[in-house]
């Protein structure tokens, strides 16, 4: 499979004309006017890891059965290599920048000087995804961050994929068609909606906006816990944000009723505000007239960061997908030759790496997941056995070396130490807090005793 070397120039808007293509210049837009930001390039650019197999053709599978049986033993001689000579968390942290590194150093002892540092969400990544919203401006990520920690916590995030039990999840993919769908040449993740076909009326019968806008926060939560940390170990480079496509065919103003543009509403502060940095770019395809009156009042809800990644195309859009995706991981409604017809569509299937039992069990295995995105908990470097899982058939690939076991024990111990020692100064930090308040109380009552003295002297001095 083609793998693509990304280019970081200034991103072009395609709007469409006539047929449905033209661009603009993002930086022309009269909507970007007194607002402009810095156009960064994807977020995952400064982590990729060099190999030196990286100009040699992709190992995954072109179209046909003999690739299909054959993928999954591809996957596994992969991982087993990727077990052996780099650990997963290399794989899923990435190379960090050294620039980036530092100023997040920075930001996390603002965090912690102030006390929002909770011990829990504030791991390198999704620190860096608040300094990037926010163009590096400490006060603002700051006040974006304390936000979001706040909603966390009213709005009870971490409980939801426990709690929520969806059940009308496939009626709801009726009259809502979207899902993930494989991955682009990037290794990221697919994610596509068909606007065109939703039924608001069918959906607020089948669910409530309530309980939609809770599955989808689930949604996002599984993506960033499971789906990007699966492409990652997959693709050998740290993956953390999207490529979704927006199928808008037969949309107009008629289609956004009060309670559809409630539901859109609530879904884009959510993902603008609480998950930001999470989309590589959108592609928005069968753009017909009506969608173009929409699109003008739309696009001013939006900010020159995120619409630098929208390209907004008509109804030969085909070419511009296949630049990024391969047909394989493309549905057969949007040009490509997948149908997942054992799945009853491509939009049931979730198809994709976080399906594979050899990754998924890794990466439960070894609490990788929890360890980068709760670094609080910090419970599971890898084990001898679980960097083995799936391998039990070939006991010498299977098992580690005693150098690599030495240096994979000193590797746990390090992380556990450099959690302890957080934890200690978190706890230092309340303690000394505590106390400050002690000796300002001792203060204010000892003023007041003098202030009375005074007041004594003064009249015995009358």
């Amino acid at each position: 499979m083609f793998r693509p070397k990304e280019t970081y120039r200034d991103i072009i808007i395609s709007r469409g004309s006539g047929e449905g293509e033209e661009t603009s210049d993002l930086k022309s837009s009269q909507f970007t006017k007194g607002r402009e930001k810095s156009i960064h390039p994807p977020i995952e650019s400064h982590w990729i890891l060099l190999s030196p197999e990286e100009n040699k053709p992709s190992s995954l599978p072109k179209p046909g059965i003999k690739s299909m049986l054959n993928y999954p033993l591809r996957i596994r001689d992969s991982l087993k290599k990727l077990g052996k000579s780099k650990s997963l968390r290399v794989v899923l942290e990435g190379v960090h920048d050294p620039k980036d590194e530092k100023l997040i150093d920075s930001f996390r002892e603002l965090l912690f000087v102030e006390g929002h540092l909770t011990g829990k969400h504030n791991d390198y990544h999704t620190l860096l995804r608040f300094l990037r919203m926010r163009d590096f401006d400490f006060s603002k990520a700051k006040d974006t961050y304390v936000n979001y920690l706040k909603w966390r916590e009213e709005y009870g995030v971490d409980a939801i994929p426990k709690e929520l039990k969806f059940e009308e999840h496939a009626e709801v993919k009726k009259c809502y068609p979207h899902g993930y769908h494989g991955v682009d040449r990037y290794g990221r993740p697919i994610y596509i909606e068909r606007i065109g076909m939703v039924d608001i009326n069918s959906l607020v019968q089948a669910t409530t906006i309530e309980r939609f806008v809770k599955y989808h926060v689930s949604e996002q939560e599984k993506t960033l816990n499971l789906r990007f940390p699966a492409c990652s170990i997959t693709a050998k480079r740290h993956i953390a944000s999207t490529t979704s496509i927006l199928d808008v065919k037969g949309v107009g103003m008629s289609n956004f009723s009060k309670p559809a543009r409630c539901l859109f509403m609530d879904i884009l502060k959510i993902d603008s505000n609480y998950y930001p940095e999470t989309l590589n770019r959108l592609f928005i395809v069968n753009a017909g007239n009506g969608f173009r009156m929409l699109w003008k009042a739309l696009r001013a809800f939006l900010d020159a960061r995120t619409l630098a990644k929208i390209h907004v195309l008509g109804c030969n859009y085909l070419s511009n997908l296949l630049e990024v995706i391969d047909q394989s991981n493309l549905p057969s409604f949007l040009g490509g030759n997948c149908t997942c017809s054992d799945y009853g569509g491509c939009l049931f299937s979730d198809k994709g790496p976080w399906q594979n039992p050899e990754v998924v069990e890794m990466l439960q295995s070894t609490s990788i997941t929890e360890e980068i995105y709760n670094t609080e908990s910090n419970r599971g470097v890898a084990s001898e056995e679980a960097m083995g899982t799936g391998q039990n058939e070939d006991s010498g690939d299977a098992c580690l070396t005693r150098e690599e076991h030495r240096e994979h024990e000193d590797t746990k111990v390090a992380g556990k130490t450099e959690a302890q020692n957080i934890q200690a100064l978190e706890r230092a930090l309340v303690d000394t807090n505590k106390e400050i308040q002690a000796l300002k109380t001792a203060l204010d009552s000892t003023k007041a005793v003098l202030e009375r003295l005074e007041q004594q002297i003064q009249a015995l001095g009358v």
